[in-house]
């Protein structure tokens, strides 16, 4: 085979593809709003786009995509499907790491498209579940560590018990109309200030 006909058959390859993913995703009822190169623009066209789900056909080495996606995911996660060739381990791992929701070997075919879809969107809404539990759970964590740190302080400089240190943060928190947090800062704060 010579350049050219490479070339040319890769070409073919890659139009077969392109128009299976089509046909798949209009039978499966979705609706393909841009279909974009994997280049620095990505990002930006993507952000401008707001799609529901991003869906990439890598043939083989689909590295070059992830660092884009990487970028793209980063400020607002969305289900990302990479249809791929590329069954190594190391670039599933990388594509799962860059924020990949489904990663599919040799499995690009219309009839399967849409439960791939569902199955993909089904494990990033899961995941981001547990995102924002885990979110919500350090921010308590952090904000139990500065009511904490507050009652340290009001216990050293009013010689109080711990609890009456507590009953103390409570009552300015209702008196101010604070969160016991925000009241437990402002103490953290005054305290750094007279130091």
């Amino acid at each position: 085979m010579q350049p050219g006909e490479q070339d040319d058959a890769t070409l073919a390859a890659q139009v077969r593809r392109g128009n299976t993913l089509r046909i798949g995703l209009l039978e499966a009822g979705y609706d393909l709003i841009a279909s974009l190169p994997a280049d620095m623009f990505l990002p930006e066209r993507i952000a401008q786009l707001q799609p529901d789900l991003i869906i990439i056909d890598a043939e083989s080495d689909a590295r070059d995509v992830l660092e884009h996606i990487v970028i793209t995911s980063r400020d607002e996660r969305r289900p990302i499907v990479l249809f791929t060739e590329d069954a190594t381990t190391s670039s599933m791992e990388a594509a799962m790491a860059a924020g990949v929701s489904a990663y599919i070997v040799a499995g690009l075919q219309a009839e399967r498209i849409k439960p791939v879809l569902g199955v993909a969107l089904a494990r990033f809404r899961q995941e981001q579940i547990l995102l924002d539990e885990l979110t919500d759970t350090r921010h308590k964590l952090a904000e139990r560590k500065v009511v904490e740190r507050a009652k340290g302080v009001l216990i050293a400089h009013q010689q109080l018990t711990e609890d009456q240190a507590y009953q103390q943060l409570r009552s300015m928190a209702m008196n101010k109309k604070l969160k016991l947090s925000d009241i437990a800062q402002r103490i953290l704060d005054v305290e750094d200030l007279l130091g």
